[in-house]
């Protein structure tokens, strides 16, 4: 259930995001860009509720010493591995603003966009052809870490997991599904 709720979480806050392209190297932000009306079959937007916690973000280092590895894959029902190639992986931290965005991903909701205030505390990183990625420069504190793979037929699958850094510490994770 927990891993439930960290992937609708990261899927609400990518989705919130609509983050696509990542030219800009392996550590900068993904560009934003706003896609419009939903698709047929993409969930509509829903309106924030909770205000951007200024005070709670004020608490958070923006960088630190941790660093992540990890990788990005799915396992499709015919067996079949399908790597997060040349994807972006984000690490956001775990705030009652991105609470409020897993809560509307459980309902089945997309949030609208993002206080760009939350993105200076979030770190990316850029997939190799096997779905590794490596992020540094993490501060210590809780996090999501979220990524999409597409596979064969159109299909995306948002991943995330959540992670608990401490400050010097290299950590790994696979996300994966």
């Amino acid at each position: 259930m927990k891993r439930w709720i960290s992937v609708a979480l990261i899927g609400s806050l990518l989705a919130g995001c609509q983050f696509i392209g990542t030219d800009r190297g392996d550590t900068a932000p993904p560009e934003i860009e706003d896609l419009g009306a939903p698709a047929p079959g993409v969930p509509e937007r829903a309106e924030r509720q909770v205000a951007f916690p200024e005070g709670e973000y004020a608490k958070l280092e923006k960088n630190g010493n941790a660093v992540l590895t990890g990788q990005l894959f799915v396992t499709t029902p015919s067996g079949q591995t399908v790597y997060g190639a040349n994807e972006t992986v984000s690490v956001a931290p775990a705030t009652t603003y991105t609470a409020e965005a897993a809560e509307a991903a459980l309902a089945g909701k997309v949030l609208e966009k993002q206080d760009p205030r939350a993105q200076e505390y979030t770190h990316y990183a850029k997939t190799d052809d096997r779905g590794y990625f490596k992020v540094t420069g993490l501060p210590s504190g809780v996090f999501y870490v979220g990524g999409r793979v597409s596979v064969p037929g159109g299909k995306r699958y948002v991943i995330i997991d959540q992670v608990r850094l401490s400050s010097g510490e290299t950590a790994k994770i696979t996300l994966d599904r």
